[in-house]
């Protein structure tokens, strides 16, 4: 694919703008054609069809979404009566379709592309999932690291603030670096795609600082480019560079699944291999040797949105040797996929006990009491997210871990909640990591809610 056309928004700017607006005019063409050629009862007629079919859709989207959940979570309501509206439009359309000859016909049969076009747009931009075309067409938009080499560390984070502060500083670029590597699966042979990461700043100065590390998890279907793309990582970590003197977190995403189409749940298993090993040595070890990092656990946090929310609980509660922090967004209780007693078959042989030994409520327990942060969000219209953040967020209190538990206002299981609450969860963890005091208190942050932890 061509790099301009990799480029082009999804969610804003000159592409759903035009879409949307041709996608009226056409509808409106139709209805004004019907009355000026003096069939308006026969326009009416189609106008209570498609309001029918619309009605149907309606009910058939929240039974797929809230009473069967085929999806695993709620689709949300904005995207439940986007669906309906979509089915209302091409209905409509295609009411005209049949009954029109001519160019009208024509028109309806563009109508009903432009319609299903835009409600896939319009529920696209309502999860925030696909934020460019490269991205939908996974057109990897960042370059290979290949053989590129960071200097080592040559000072620790709070001597480069010492030096910000007398400034004499080494020389940085304004904005960080973001690139595609394949990280090497040594112990785990675990078949994953390339990783993406991003390096702030300080870390492209000849002389950088050991920095603190986020590894962020992308959800399921889903791949590392969508995280930094859907996600804003490389925009978010350059904001909060320009404000700390090029200091941010070396970011890295590696795959956790192997494909869109797999969910390893993120454990050692027969179904996809060793997830748990490739995340928790094969990557950490990449990464301490390749990249300008601090080795220490409490400099090193674990992410992620959704199923990657989930792995991020287990694996930063089971192994605190490796990640000092948490920082899920919209997870579950424990790991999912399809119904649970094939579940723990499948993945852990039947062996229940290694199914709950998964859980990351238990893990943290078993583990207690631990000095580890967790800073975990859910959208205001996902109330399951709520639950589950909740129950993960007491036990993690009860073990005697640091909490903060926020809701993002007006966001539900999508992308929108991720990069509202990541930017207080950035502030929180960098505060804690050293980097800099936190701009203004959570609460003062646009759109976030802080829950009490009771």
């Amino acid at each position: 694919m061509n790099a301009w056309l990799a480029k082009v928004h999804l969610t804003q700017g000159w592409l759903p703008a035009t879409l949307f607006t041709l996608t009226a005019l056409a509808l409106i063409l139709l209805v004004l054609t019907g009355l000026t050629h003096g069939r308006w009862r026969t326009l009416l007629r189609q106008i209570a069809v498609a309001m029918g079919i619309g009605a149907l859709g309606l009910l058939v989207t929240w039974l797929v979404s809230d009473v069967f959940m085929l999806f695993g979570v709620s689709l949300g309501w904005m995207v439940i009566i986007t669906v309906a509206l979509g089915f209302m439009a091409v209905g409509f359309a295609i009411c005209i379709l049949i009954t029109s000859r001519g160019w009208r016909r024509l028109l309806a049969a563009l109508s009903v592309l432009l319609c299903l076009l835009s409600t896939g747009l319009r529920v696209d931009i309502i999860y925030g999932e696909f934020t460019t075309l490269g991205s939908l067409f996974s057109v990897t938009l960042y370059p290979d690291y290949g053989s590129h080499q960071t200097a080592r560390p040559a000072m620790s984070v709070a001597q480069w603030r010492s030096r910000a502060s007398r400034g004499d500083l080494p020389a940085y670029p304004s904005t960080g670096r973001s690139y595609s590597v394949r990280i090497p699966n040594d112990n785990s042979r675990f078949l994953a795609r390339p990783a993406d990461i991003y390096l702030p700043p300080a870390a492209l100065s000849k002389k950088p600082p050991a920095l603190p590390v986020f590894v962020l998890l992308a959800g399921q279907p889903g791949s590392p480019d969508r995280l930094f793309t859907a996600g804003a990582i490389p925009a978010m970590m350059d904001a909060y560079a320009a404000e700390h003197d090029g200091l941010a977190p070396v970011v890295v995403s590696p795959d956790q699944n192997g494909s869109s189409f797999h969910n390893s749940l993120c454990v050692d298993s027969p179904v996809y291999g060793k997830a748990e090993t490739y995340l928790s040595r094969d990557v950490p070890a990449w990464i301490r040797t390749n990249l300008p990092v601090d080795s220490k656990p409490q400099l090193w946090a674990i992410g992620g949105f959704s199923q990657g929310g989930t792995c991020s609980t287990q694996l930063g509660a089971r192994h605190p040797d490796v990640y000092g922090s948490m920082l899920p967004a919209d997870g579950e209780l424990e790991p999912t996929q399809g119904r649970q007693d094939q579940m723990i078959k499948d993945y852990f042989g039947g062996d229940r006990k290694r199914f709950l030994a998964q859980v990351p409520a238990r893990a943290i327990m078993d583990r207690a009491p631990s000095s580890q942060r967790l800073f975990t969000a859910a959208g205001s219209n996902d109330k399951e997210s709520q639950h589950n953040m909740m129950v993960i967020a007491k036990a993690a209190s009860q073990a005697g871990m640091s909490v903060q538990a926020v809701v993002t206002q007006g966001s539900g299981h999508d992308w929108h909640t991720v990069k509202t609450a990541w930017k207080p969860g950035l502030e929180w963890l960098g505060e804690a990591m050293g980097m800099g005091p936190m701009s203004k208190p959570i609460q003062d942050f646009p759109d976030i809610v802080e829950m009490s932890i009771s």
